[in-house]
């Protein structure tokens, strides 16, 4: 690699982008395994409610949450754009159904400001920086913390 594509690299950040109801989020593409169609869930029993449930991804049981309800946003139906996000957390995989998937952008790291500390009624904790784009707000969503916050309760 040469230096200045080097110096490109660590000096931006590449995110996939998705849709949670009208909220544009990102999050490090290299966190992301892949992007299903909706795939058909099998309801967990008593699994609390940002569990949508599990799929059979190739012989692995992959658990979907709801980001929806863990960032208390209004919790719109599954519909046909539906995707699963399947993002790879410390070598397990997990699930995220989104309402839409949008773009992979590449943002300069000094682009990037500091959340607010709640974003339309959320919890700032959830999100690690805001980029203004031209027509919207793309929000870094903190994976970590919306994982860590579902097993919190276990622990």
């Amino acid at each position: 690699m040469s230096n200045e594509s080097t110096k490109k690299s660590t000096n931006s950040l590449q995110l996939a982008t998705f849709y949670l109801n009208d909220l544009l989020l990102g999050i490090r593409i290299e966190n992301v395994q892949e992007i299903n169609r909706q795939l058909d869930c099998t309801i967990v029993p008593h699994a609390p409610d940002y569990v949508q449930g599990v799929v059979n991804l190739r012989g692995d049981v992959v658990t979907v949450l709801n980001p929806k309800v863990i960032l208390e946003l209004d919790n719109t139906d599954i519909h046909k754009g539906s995707r699963n996000l399947i993002i790879n957390s410390e070598g397990e995989l997990i699930g995220l159904c989104v309402d839409r998937v949008s773009d992979i952008l590449t943002i300069p790291k000094d682009q990037i400001n500091e959340p607010p500390a709640n974003l339309k009624g959320i919890d700032g904790r959830f999100f690690k920086g805001i980029h203004q784009l031209e027509s919207e707000v793309l929000v870094l969503l903190n994976i970590d913390e919306i994982i860590c916050s579902t097993t919190a309760e276990f622990a």
